[in-house]
């Protein structure tokens, strides 16, 4: 599968993370790290869910069967770093980030238009995961935990294209740019409404 140049410059997120947010989060890094762990595991389970949910989707299958061991796999080292401090998982934290994308889905209508849906809200998250470790890999004064991130940023920039791939590859590609316009344009509602904190990922 080929990204066309037009979905290749309509990635962008409208609005940039609070540059304080990398001060706050390096105050709570265990409690980064433990909702940075949950994030991993939630994204294998959804890819899982969408390979059981459209399995007869071949391609959709073979492009997410790898993503969910990579994802499995993050979780694992992000859970090593954490015993690695002497530190416990901890629970799971509400996430009001995804919850707030949740509610932009569409839930009745065709079918089509709820899978491009989920597809469209995993590639948001991964595109803000992926901003939220770069600023993590640039601004953080430990070196070493600047590298770590820096692995996370370099993955998650190829797990969002992905989603805008497949669904460009199943749905009619002006559908899908036109419904990831207003993606975004949510997203950014979102971000600038929301409380900045230090000890969420999102």
């Amino acid at each position: 599968m080929e990204l066309s140049d037009h979905t290749k410059n309509i990635l962008g997120l409208h609005l940039p993370t609070d540059p304080r947010w990398v001060d706050l989060a390096s105050i709570r890094l265990e409690a980064i790290l433990t909702d940075h762990a949950y994030c991993e595991q939630k994204a294998a389970l959804t890819c899982i869910s969408l390979i059981q949910r459209y399995s007869q989707r071949v391609e959709l299958v073979k492009q997410l069967s790898p993503i969910v061991t990579e994802e499995w796999g993050h979780f694992r080292l992000v859970l090593n770093e954490l015993h690695k401090r002497g530190l416990e998982l901890g629970t799971q934290r509400k996430d009001i980030y995804v919850n707030k994308l949740l509610e932009f889905q569409q839930k009745g209508g065709d079918e089509e238009g709820r899978f491009l849906d989920q597809l469209l809200t995993m590639a948001l998250i991964e595109a803000r995961s992926c901003e939220r470790f770069k600023r993590l890999s640039e601004g953080l004064t430990d070196e070493y935990m600047r590298n770590f991130y820096r692995r996370f940023m370099e993955s998650e920039a190829g797990h969002y294209t992905l989603f805008i791939e497949l669904s460009e590859l199943y749905i009619n590609k002006e559908i899908v740019r036109k419904r990831w316009k207003q993606w975004l344009e949510y997203e950014a509602s979102i971000i600038q409404e929301m409380e900045l904190r230090g000890d969420r990922i999102h």
